[in-house]
């Protein structure tokens, strides 16, 4: 069962990040303590649990006499999966999505092509698995569900390229597409040519053609800036 402490936590962390990241509190504003607990009713000691975590995505910075200060976004820890689900639900949504796809144009192909190289059996059966289950999944909205193995496939697909400053970007490709999902940046049913892409790209991989699965995967991060162009103009 959840402590009461890390409940209370969670939610000033919930109300204060959103606020920060849409903009409510302009970079040089300060928050102060005894108003924050005030404000959420809880004590200063919750405050200052939550503070430590924006502080460990450089959202504020807390400093003795001054009180927390909103840093500059230029400054913030925009690889941080929270910083990143935070900026998705906020007004500027559309422009957070491009900068993000355009991370995975640069990243994902380049990992496809190192997959075909170092995949392991197991890392292509994952592959396979998770391709398959986003084709039996790709018809009668059931978006969640496709999700799920959508984001295994891509979180295999990073770490299975054997570079480990891929493989941590895994975290950052799931809120991605978790983020695409639960603000209906998505067709109601997934385009039928990128899910078949998905298992192209895992036979790319299992066969080892690096320049292939390089290809495939870059036609499908070129999709998906194509349908925000659509759906998030």
């Amino acid at each position: 069962m959840e402590n009461t402490g890390q409940g209370l936590h969670a939610r000033v962390l919930e109300s204060l990040g959103p606020e920060i990241t849409a903009g409510e509190h302009l970079p040089g504003t300060v928050l102060r303590t005894d108003e924050l607990a005030q404000r959420f009713d809880v004590s200063r000691t919750v405050i200052r649990e939550a503070v430590r975590v924006l502080e460990s995505m450089h959202l504020v910075e807390s400093r003795r006499r001054v009180g927390v200060t909103v840093r500059p976004t230029e400054e913030w820890n925009v690889f941080d999966p929270r910083v990143i689900r935070w900026r998705l639900a906020g007004a500027d949504r559309p422009r957070q999505l491009r900068s993000l796809t355009v991370l995975r144009c640069a990243i994902e192909p380049a990992a496809a092509g190192l997959a075909a190289r170092h995949a392991t059996p197991e890392q292509c059966a994952a592959l396979t698995e998770h391709a398959m289950g986003m084709v039996a999944t790709s018809r009668g909205q059931q978006l969640e569900a496709y999700l799920v193995h959508d984001t295994a496939f891509h979180r295999t697909l990073l770490t299975a390229s054997g570079n480990e400053m891929f493989a941590r970007l895994n975290d950052v490709v799931a809120a991605i597409l978790t983020g695409r999902t639960h603000h209906h940046v998505m067709f109601t049913d997934p385009d039928p040519a990128a899910v078949t892409l998905h298992v192209q790209v895992a036979e790319a991989v299992r066969t080892g053609d690096a320049a292939r699965a390089e290809e495939l995967t870059r036609e499908i991060t070129v999709g998906a800036m194509a349908e925000l162009d659509i759906l998030a103009p």
